[in-house]
């Protein structure tokens, strides 16, 4: 039997080379970093002002998007995965379109759809409800391009939800509000949390549609990857050299733990 499960896990040696050499392509540019670190000055980089307040407002933003994601996303994963109708491929490719869209361009669109000359934007403006260049226009931006992100995950997991259950709790009496939260939601929570993660994840670090939408003014608009940016191109790049591996440290640890403790990949 050993000899069989040596046979089978045996490795021909081109894969092996070709695995090696794709993972040196992830882990080069990230030596690259940890390299020309300046760390004798990291934390000085850390605790500067500016960059304290970009993270700050990337903190609240991302936050704020994450929980704009979750209030739509969730009910729109529940009927993708569980409501038959007409045009539901259509709805699904338009929903994880952000993710494959240069973010520039998503950044483009809302600023068509949502400016104060836009489609809808304009009736907002009269409504006194401004979103360019404004906070409210960053979280609207991160959670256009990471929602995709809670809503496929999530979808899979409504999906694979045993419905059973679901019947068990209609025939015991319960509402359909009330099976959704007692008993859908927990059977999913696993999902959802990485879901969640993710959908995060991905807006802290969101920076095409944030700055073409909400603009890259400091104190206002400007989160981290936007300062990163600035810096990088301005006159302190060792900056954006230790900012750059703060939010990879931040990303690697999140995908970190979707592994080993939500996604369940052997």
């Amino acid at each position: 039997m050993m000899g069989r499960d040596r046979a089978r896990t045996r490795v021909p040696g081109i894969a092996l080379a070709g695995a090696v050499i794709a993972v040196l392509c992830f882990a080069i540019p990230l030596a690259g970093l940890v390299w020309r670190a300046p760390w004798s000055s990291a934390w000085d980089v850390v605790r500067d002002h500016e960059a304290v307040q970009a993270l700050r407002l990337s903190l609240v933003t991302s936050i704020l998007a994450t929980a704009v994601a979750v209030l739509l996303g969730v009910p729109l994963a529940w009927v993708q995965a569980r409501v038959e109708y007409r045009g539901r491929t259509v709805v699904r490719a338009l929903t994880t379109l952000p993710m494959v869209l240069p973010p520039v361009v998503g950044g483009v669109a809302l600023s068509l759809a949502l400016g104060r000359r836009g489609l809808v934007g304009q009736y907002l403006d009269d409504a006194g409800v401004h979103l360019p260049f404004h906070v409210p226009g960053a979280v609207a931006a991160e959670a256009f391009v990471a929602m995709p992100f809670l809503v496929l995950t999530l979808e899979a997991a409504f999906r694979a939800t045993d419905r059973s259950l679901e019947e068990a709790a209609r025939t015991l009496g319960a509402s359909p509000l009330s099976v959704f939260r007692r008993v859908t939601l927990p059977l999913a929570r696993p999902s959802l949390i990485a879901g969640v993660v993710l959908c995060w994840a991905r807006a802290l670090g969101e920076f095409g549609a944030t700055i073409t939408f909400a603009g890259n003014f400091p104190g206002k608009t400007q989160t981290l990857p936007l300062f990163v940016y600035v810096t990088r191109e301005g006159s302190n790049p060792d900056a954006a050299i230790v900012l750059s591996l703060l939010l990879v440290v931040v990303s690697f640890a999140v995908l970190l733990s979707l592994r080993d403790r939500w996604l369940s990949v052997r």
